[in-house]
């Protein structure tokens, strides 16, 4: 489910970039802003897509570990240590 949850994110995020990039490629062609304008609002875009990529990716991994410890789950850690 977290899988197809992911996929879906993903997906929807794609799909609002190309219409992004579609509009402001016709407001360019109507001369109502200009290549450098796009240019940098589109790599501006790319920059906050990737901080919240990171923001999210942080945020799973420490549910993820949260639930592992609420279900008691042994981990890599503490198979490592029964091992020692």
């Amino acid at each position: 489910m977290l899988k197809e949850l992911l996929y879906t994110g993903i997906g929807g995020a794609l799909l609002i970039k190309e219409k992004v990039e579609e509009e402001l490629k016709k407001l360019e062609e109507k001369g109502k802003i200009n290549t450098t304008d796009t240019k940098s609002f589109l790599e501006s875009l790319k920059t906050k897509g990737e901080n919240e990529e990171t923001r999210l990716k942080d945020e799973l991994k420490t549910a993820i570990k949260e639930v592992i410890e609420e279900l008691g789950l042994a981990t890599k850690k503490d198979i490592e240590a029964l091992r020692s």
